[in-house]
């Protein structure tokens, strides 16, 4: 049902952990294409310029001068992180920027998030 495939860059309406307000932000899709929920819903992973937020486990550090960094569309040096996860509805998802070719780096850090052992 969705139009988004995992490992694709957005520009979403990311809502603050107080769910009260919201930031207009590139953020991750990170759930298995073909979920098939029946839901117009995707969930992502935030993604901030914040670079002090990077050297984390559950964090992904993207260059933007890197070849990854320019396939994603980030205008910045950024970093994924994957323990802020959020489902949003589709309608609340402006534009795909880009797209990470591979999700290695994202899949450990999602498993160190969630505690799971990687085979």
């Amino acid at each position: 049902m969705t139009s988004y495939k995992r490992g694709d860059v957005v520009l979403v309406l990311f809502p603050d952990s107080n769910l009260q307000t919201a930031k207009k932000r590139p953020a991750l899709v990170v759930q298995a294409d073909n979920l098939q929920t029946n839901l117009p819903q995707v969930i992502v992973a935030m993604i901030t310029s914040s670079m002090m937020r990077a050297n984390h486990k559950s964090r992904v550090t993207v260059l933007q001068n890197s070849p990854e960094g320019r396939q994603s569309g980030l205008q910045f040096d950024s970093v994924i992180v994957t323990d802020n996860l959020v489902t949003v509805k589709e309608k609340f998802i402006d534009k795909t920027l880009g797209n990470l070719s591979t999700m290695n780096a994202v899949e450990f850090a999602l498993a160190h998030t969630f505690g799971l052992k990687l085979a």
